[in-house]
């Protein structure tokens, strides 16, 4: 029996995956699963660059704006909504299209990664915050590269989440978090995923994310972060998204206004770079060129998936 196909459309950010998966969902009758792990966050709308309702065309979006931010949402929690979505938007007779720049949420799917739930052991979490404060980031770092060398090449020195999920995981199973993975990717992957990315020249890039900061800015993302702080008592994971984490560290005093737009811009171009690095691990990754327009790639996915 053939798999059904799912689209997958991933790269850096600002890099144009909502126009082409857009556009493309126009063409082929799909609908979108986003694959973004701050978009799934309400209330979160001008720091994740969430597409507006005048971008999405009527074409249905999952996994987006449906989330508190003061919920923590794991890989797991995204695996299981978004193969609902695939089988929901499979039922209705359309292709699934996922979209978005989170290695991890992408890798998930494609490679059929279980990510057991874990208990957040609390005291051992807190030992962390602890060591972090006294040592710094960077010793736990270390830590963690000696107990798990491969996933530590993924993850940047100032990441602290998955830092302490690295030691957390290994303290939990007494397994690394590699082992883990490969154990699980052994499992039957149930769709045939059609993995797509989009390749642009890095000053092009980098000129595009430092713009698209200037717009956030001017479009209130200060105001967005004091109203989160607002409403919410506790914002566990959201508030160390990229941008709001530097928003936050201003309102603390750490930072003059000027000093963190340019935190976020550098902070976000070296994201691009970290995201470029994971998707050219999969050499199933078919390359598209930005620099073509959104017509001629659309029809590149589109020879390929026939």
């Amino acid at each position: 029996m053939n798999k059904p196909i799912v689209i997958v459309i991933c790269g850096p950010t600002a890099s144009g995956k909502t126009a082409l998966s857009i556009e493309l969902a126009e063409k082929i009758n799909g609908e979108i699963v986003s694959a973004d792990s701050m978009q799934i966050y309400k209330d979160m709308n001008i720091g994740t660059a969430k597409p507006t309702v005048e971008e999405m065309k009527d074409i249905k979006h999952y996994l987006i704006d449906c989330v508190s931010p003061s919920v923590r949402y794991s890989v797991a929690d995204f695996k299981r909504d978004a193969i609902y979505a695939i089988e929901e938007i499979i039922k209705k007779g359309k292709t699934p299209i996922v979209v978005g720049g989170t290695g991890l949420y992408i890798d998930s799917l494609i490679y059929g990664i279980e990510y057991n739930e874990m208990q957040v052991d609390l005291e051992y979490r807190n030992e962390l915050e602890k060591i972090a404060e006294e040592k710094g980031l960077e010793y736990l770092y270390n830590l963690a590269e000696k107990i798990d060398k491969e996933a530590m090449k993924k993850i940047s020195k100032n990441d602290k989440k998955r830092i302490f999920r690295v030691l957390e995981i290994y303290k939990s199973t007494g397994k690394t978090k590699t082992e883990l993975e490969l154990e699980s990717r052994q499992k039957k992957v149930k769709y045939n995923f059609k993995v797509f990315a989009i390749n642009m020249d890095r000053d092009v890039l980098y000129d595009r994310i430092n713009k698209r900061v200037d717009i956030m800015i001017n479009d209130g993302l200060i105001d967005e972060v004091k109203n989160l702080i607002d409403k919410y008592d506790e914002i566990p994971t959201a508030m160390q998204g990229l941008g709001y984490k530097e928003v936050v560290e201003y309102f603390q005093g750490k930072y003059s206004k000027e000093d963190m737009i340019e935190k976020i811009k550098m902070e976000s171009r070296r994201y691009a770079k970290r995201q470029l690095t994971w998707f050219r691990r999969n050499k199933n990754i078919l390359w598209l060129d930005a620099s073509k327009n959104i017509n001629e790639n659309t029809d590149i996915i589109l020879e390929e998936i026939r």
